[in-house]
């Protein structure tokens, strides 16, 4: 049953005439902003040519690593590739102890959940491979939320680690470990 006010606007716009002259195609309540519908990331391996175009398209400051001991990505179910993560040894020396592995780059192109999705994605991969603890970093203006939300830690840095090499960002280090005491 129609109130008033809604047959007096049907009465007066009987089709979508004037929403087509407008060009108008969709708005937030017609599964655009407002959707609920959340798509499916499925997690899959990735080529490194591949992974370090998607960076260097993505990223907003990071140039993409020449290399990595395993990258992954994710994608929508309709295998766009939405964020890749690249893991490595570590590049500092002091964390280099054969059981610890970090986390290069992460690059998404925002999809939501993708950053999380591939943070678990690595932690699990890395321990499949026998690695006991998982290092991040992030600059120090970044939050770091999906890095909480997958299971990290803030850990204090090693003296001289804090700063990048050129010296001009600061960072805050990240790790996540197999429980049970020291890596």
């Amino acid at each position: 049953m129609l109130t008033a006010s809604a047959a007096r606007i049907r009465k007066t716009c009987p089709d979508k005439s004037m929403e087509k002259r407008n060009g108008i195609q969709k708005n937030a309540g017609s599964g655009g902003l407002a959707t609920t519908k959340k798509p499916r990331l499925l997690i899959s391996p990735v080529a490194v040519q591949t992974a370090r175009a998607f960076t260097a398209w993505t990223h907003r400051y990071l140039a993409p690593p020449a290399a990595a001991e395993f990258v992954i990505g994710v994608q929508t179910s309709n295998t766009t590739l939405v964020g890749v993560a690249f893991v490595d040894r570590p590049t500092f020396w002091v964390f280099d102890d054969g059981s610890t592995a970090e986390l290069v780059c992460l690059s998404t192109d925002g999809t939501p959940n993708a950053c999380s999705a591939l943070l678990g994605a690595a932690w699990r991969t890395a321990q499949a491979q026998g690695y006991r603890r998982l290092l991040a970093y992030t600059r120090i203006d970044e939050p770091g939320t999906s890095l909480c939300a997958a299971g990290f830690r803030l850990v204090p840095s090693p003296l001289g680690w804090d700063t990048s090499r050129t010296g001009e960002v600061a960072r805050v280090l990240w790790e996540i470990r197999v429980a049970g005491g020291r890596a």
